[in-house]
C-alpha cells in the first residue's frame, strides 16, 4: 500500500512474519515473550479503566516516564515496582 507522498506501508505482522525467519531475531523475541506479556497485561488493564499513564503514574507515586520506559520494554523493573503498578490497577499478581 502507498500514501499520497508515495511511501509503502507494511502491516507489521508483514514485518514481524519476515523478522521471524530470522535466528537471532526469533530467539530474543521469544526470551523476551514473558515480560513483554506482563505488559501488555497491565497496558490493557490500564486501558480498560481508563487511565492514562500519568494517572496511574500519580496514583502509584512515580513520574509517568517512570511508567512510560516500562510499557515500552526499557526497564528491568523490579517485582516490589511490578507489585506496585498492579496494586495500583487494583489488581494482584499470579504465577500459574
Amino acid at each position: 500500500m502507498k500514501t499520497k507522498d508515495n511511501i509503502k506501508l507494511i502491516p507489521f505482522d508483514e514485518i514481524h512474519k519476515d523478522l521471524m525467519k530470522k535466528p537471532g531475531f526469533k530467539k530474543a523475541y521469544e526470551d523476551l515473550e514473558f515480560e513483554f506479556s506482563i505488559i501488555r497485561a497491565i497496558i490493557k488493564a490500564r486501558g480498560k479503566q481508563g487511565l492514562t499513564q500519568r494517572e496511574l503514574a500519580e496514583r502509584i507515586g512515580i513520574a509517568q516516564s517512570v511508567l512510560a520506559r516500562f510499557e515500552a520494554g526499557r526497564a528491568n523493573p523490579t517485582l516490589s515496582f511490578l507489585k506496585k503498578v498492579v496494586g495500583g490497577l487494583g489488581l494482584k499478581m499470579a504465577i500459574f
